[in-house]
């Protein structure tokens, strides 16, 4: 029987971490080397996500930093052939790149529409194309989407990104459903509020960040180490019989 210990590791495992050079997808990606993984960190700022790299290979993991844009797809299709020629393809995909511009419905036009689905809901699909097919291949793999308080509950201007949000919980669904039975899992983690540069105008309003915090259970706003664990649980063999599920991490908010 595998010890407890070695359920959580990574060793050998290979990660493609979107979002990786700043906020939750950074925390996701270091937490994921701490574990064991090698990480691909993908992201626009060249300069944040070699400071990144720099933090996995602290861990003794190999990284490699691409930098481009999802919302393009050429772009999108030459990030995919440079993780696949860097690392190797990988066993992990955690899909933590996002935008939300916050205008409202009565405001919102096309433009800000689709740049926000092709970033928070296109690509995460196609990334998931390129990828689960080399995980099946092998019989292992996760798809780690990062999902919102905002997938179930429209609040604060969801707008745009509150549909691309319910959209990613759905879509981790439907690619547990397909690719599941080839040993492929996927699920997504909804974080409550968290400090991220997303988040930034609710945070520098000190009166608003307290009344997000009221409204948990816990009785406080998320801090990034929050989400480690369930970063490396949903990574790791630990969650082998779970797959389609929406794991919110929110200290209660969703629950009251």
């Amino acid at each position: 029987m595998t010890s407890i210990s070695d359920l959580f590791r990574l060793d050998g495992r290979v990660a493609c971490v979107t979002g990786g050079n700043s906020g939750i997808g950074r925390t996701m990606a270091l937490a994921l080397a701490e574990a064991g993984a090698d990480v691909a960190l993908v992201g626009r700022d060249p300069e944040r996500l070699e400071a990144a790299g720099v933090e996995v290979r602290s861990h003794g993991r190999r990284s490699q930093c691409v930098p481009g844009n999802l919302a393009d797809r050429a772009d999108l299709a030459r990030v995919v052939e440079a993780v696949s020629k860097g690392l190797g393809a990988p066993d992990i995909l955690v899909c933590a790149a996002g935008i939300n511009e916050r205008p409202s419905m009565t405001v919102l036009d096309a433009d800000v529409w689709d740049r926000t689905m092709r970033i928070n809901l296109d690509a995460p699909f196609l990334l998931a194309r390129a990828f689960a097919p080399s995980m099946a291949e092998r019989g292992w793999g996760r798809i780690i989407n990062l999902a919102s308080l905002q997938s179930v509950r429209s609040f604060n201007n969801s707008g745009a990104y509150g549909v691309s949000k319910a959209g990613i919980a759905h879509l981790t669904r439907t690619l547990a459903e397909a690719w599941s039975p080839r040993g492929v899992n996927c699920n997504a983690i909804a974080p409550g509020f968290f400090p991220t540069p997303i988040t930034r105008a609710v945070f520098s309003d000190p009166e608003r960040a307290k009344s997000m915090a009221a409204r948990t259970m816990i009785g406080r706003n998320g801090a990034l180490e929050d989400l480690r664990g369930a970063t490396v649980f949903l990574a790791s063999r630990a969650s082998d019989y779970i797959t389609g599920q929406v794991l919110f991490v929110d200290g209660g908010f969703s629950a009251g």
